[in-house]
């Protein structure tokens, strides 16, 4: 049996800027804001049916990320954020410059404070917050280790930016050759120096 389309289009609840790039496979529902620069790839779903959820400048939703809402808690991801392959992001903030890693989980009314890094496979539990510059691992999740990885976090967030750019122009191999090095270096002197916000 077919199955019937979705009835009514949410997208006019979407304010996404012009300048963010959104993989055709993508799905949105829902009351969404996606700011200048940011990227969702293949297969993403994000989901709000009540609250709201917001994608800040400059961050990247890797394939297969989950984003939904909890009940009562928005979820919210800042800019400079690389939100890694199979995540699921669930009523919860994600501070600046922040990197969560392949499969992590991070439940509602937990914090990730900015330049933080969320290990892979971690399970951050409900209400948990953790402060600026923390590694994160574990199930439960908790610091291993503090570290500011913000510049480390935004130089992953310009790289995904950089590929965004070159898929949306349909060169599906920006990341090698002269090129992409040349800028690269460049970009890595303006990230250690503070210049690229």
């Amino acid at each position: 049996m077919a199955r019937e389309p979705l009835s009514q289009d949410t997208s006019r609840l979407q304010q996404i800027d012009p300048d963010a790039w959104i993989a055709p496979s993508a799905h949105l529902t829902g009351r969404i804001s996606i700011s200048a620069g940011a990227s969702l790839w293949h297969n993403v779903v994000a989901r709000a049916e009540c609250q709201s959820i917001s994608i800040g400048r400059l961050s990247n939703i890797q394939d297969f990320v989950m984003i939904h809402v909890g009940y009562e808690s928005p979820t919210r991801i800042g800019d400079f954020c690389s939100i890694t392959h199979h995540t699921t992001i669930h009523g919860c903030t994600i501070e600046d410059a922040c990197l969560i890693g392949i499969n992590a989980v991070i439940m509602d009314d937990a914090v990730i404070g900015k330049g933080s890094i969320v290990a892979g496979g971690a399970m951050v539990t409900e209400g948990k917050v953790f402060p600026p510059n923390s590694i994160i691992a574990g199930v439960p999740a908790k610091v291993i280790g503090e570290r500011d990885s913000a510049r480390a976090n935004r130089m992953n967030a310009w790289l995904y930016h950089y590929n965004a750019e070159a898929t949306r122009r349909g060169e599906f191999r920006a990341w090698e050759g002269p090129e992409f090095e040349a800028w690269r270096a460049a970009k890595e002197k303006e990230v250690d120096e503070d210049r690229d916000r």
